[in-house]
């Protein structure tokens, strides 16, 4: 009964001249889903059913359920057909966005996004917290099913024929680049001479202190570029430096300075800074990467280096709304505070 009425539905609009066939059928299933004629999670007409009944063009029901299917409105099940996802017909598209994980400045990052693209899309998070299996499964999981995929990849050479999948004019790379075969969009960092310009413009300061502490934990989610940048700075200027996998609570001295890349690591030295009575910019310096409005504030500022990830997330919004190619590099820019 369900499918007779689709296809009245679908038939009934011959008529209206305005309409190409292919968008006969994708309004008839609108319209279906309208007068709950369809009902989220009904499987539709195979395209051989389609061809059948309406005798439209193999190529025309493709594309017809290929639009549904970017909008959010269907979804395609392997071996199994196409499916009602969802009955709010208004939904222009239906996003992915795959991030790292919801750390301070990639809520920056989201929020600008979610604000520029509005509401009628559909927008689904997933994070993979630099984990390769997670990474893995979940590119398994969301390939075929969204419009467009923003992806802030992991930088290791399995990610590439995982990423290498997706429709590269439905992909946008950020935060992290990879050598992908074919072109592609993307807006990344550039860590490599951002860093050590960042170093470079806090040399002198940093002379002032004893030794330049750097945390940095190989196998991880730090950019490398940012440890290379490190080792050339501290050669380049004969700065006392050394590289620590972690910070060990409590072990925080005067005349150093301290320079992590993971927030945890910084509330930790600045709450032994408050219980050892020692103060960021005098009795010691303190530096971090990405910024955000916390930095800004606690402890009268923490000097960063960092870009502007607010600005990130709307350049991304522009590219999914726009589909307009890009491949845009972002500096890390440093920001003085008191802290160092």
């Amino acid at each position: 009964m369900k499918l007779s009425q689709l296809f009245n539905e679908i038939k009934v609009l011959e008529d209206v001249s305005t309409f190409s066939k292919h968008e006969q059928l994708v309004q008839g299933i609108i319209n279906a889903l309208d007068q709950k004629i369809l009902v989220r999670g009904d499987i539709l007409p195979s395209v051989n059913q389609m061809i059948k009944e309406i005798g439209f063009a193999r190529e025309t029901i493709a594309r017809a359920y290929k639009e549904l299917v970017n909008r959010g409105i269907i979804e395609s099940k392997n071996r199994k057909g196409y499916f009602v996802a969802t009955e709010d017909t208004e939904q222009h598209l239906r996003v992915c966005l795959l991030l790292y994980a919801f750390d301070t400045f990639q809520e920056t990052f989201y929020q600008s996004f979610r604000n520029k693209i509005g509401e009628n899309i559909q927008l689904d998070v997933f994070f993979h917290h630099n984990n390769f299996s997670v990474f893995e499964s979940t590119v398994n999981s969301i390939k075929g099913k969204y419009g467009m995929y923003v992806i802030a990849p992991i930088d290791v050479p399995e990610a590439v024929p995982l990423i290498e999948q997706f429709p590269m004019n439905k992909l946008l790379i950020v935060d992290r680049q990879l050598d992908l075969d074919e072109e592609h969009s993307y807006i990344v960092q550039e860590f490599k001479q951002s860093s050590y310009n960042a170093f470079v413009e806090l040399a002198e300061r940093i002379k002032e202190f004893d030794q330049f502490v750097f945390f940095f934990k190989q196998q991880s989610a730090e950019p490398n570029d940012i440890l290379g940048s490190f080792q050339r700075f501290i050669k380049d200027y004969k700065v006392n430096g050394i590289i620590k996998s972690k910070y060990e609570p409590g072990s925080i001295e005067p005349n150093k300075v301290y320079f992590t890349i993971h927030n945890l690591e910084l509330w930790e030295i600045l709450k032994d800074s408050k219980i050892k009575g020692l103060k960021p910019g005098k009795d010691l310096g303190i530096l971090s990467h990405n910024d955000d409005n916390v930095k800004e504030i606690i402890f009268d500022g923490i000097t960063t280096f960092s870009i502007d990830f607010a600005k990130m997330g709307e350049m991304a919004a522009e590219f999914v709304l726009s589909r307009k190619p890009i491949k845009h590099i972002m500096k890390n820019e440093l920001i003085r505070r008191n802290s160092l």
